[in-house]
C-alpha cells in the first residue's frame, strides 16, 4: 500500500483546511486509516482514525469538535476536515494505514504517507 497526502498549507487562526490521503493497493475491509501530526521538536501524535466502513472513529481530545475524519465511498481516500484552526495545530500531518482494529499508537501503523505541512498563523 502506498499513501499520498495532500491539502496542507497556510491558514489563519479560525480558518479551515482539508487534508486528503489517497491509498493505492490493498484497502481491505479490515483497514483503518489515521492521521498523525508532528510539530517541530515534538513526537508524532495521534490526531484521528477511521475504520473501513466508518463505524469506528476516534479523535484526540485536542481536536475533538473541530476536526472531522471521513473516508470516500470507495474507501481508498481518507479526509481530515480541519475547522477553527489554532496556531497549536501547526505541524506536519501524516496519514497512516493499518490492517486491524482502530488504534491510536503510531507504532501499530505499518504504512505511512509523506507529510503535508499545515501552518496556522495567529
Amino acid at each position: 500500500v502506498q499513501l499520498q497526502a495532500s491539502g496542507g498549507g497556510l491558514a489563519q487562526a479560525g480558518g479551515s483546511l482539508r487534508l486528503s490521503c489517497v491509498a493505492s493497493g490493498r484497502t481491505s475491509t479490515d483497514s483503518t486509516m489515521a492521521w498523525f501530526r508532528q510539530a517541530p521538536g515534538k513526537e508524532r501524535d495521534f490526531v484521528a482514525a477511521i475504520t473501513y466502513y466508518g463505524g469506528g472513529i476516534y479523535y484526540a481530545d485536542s481536536v475533538k469538535g473541530r476536526f472531522t475524519i471521513s473516508r470516500s465511498n470507495a474507501k481508498t481516500t481518507a479526509y481530515l476536515q480541519m475547522n477553527d484552526l489554532k496556531p497549536e495545530d501547526t505541524a506536519v500531518y501524516f496519514c497512516a494505514l493499518r490492517y486491524g482494529s482502530l488504534q491510536t499508537e503510531r507504532s501499530l501503523y505499518g504504512y505511512w504517507g509523506q507529510g503535508t505541512q499545515v501552518t496556522v498563523s495567529s
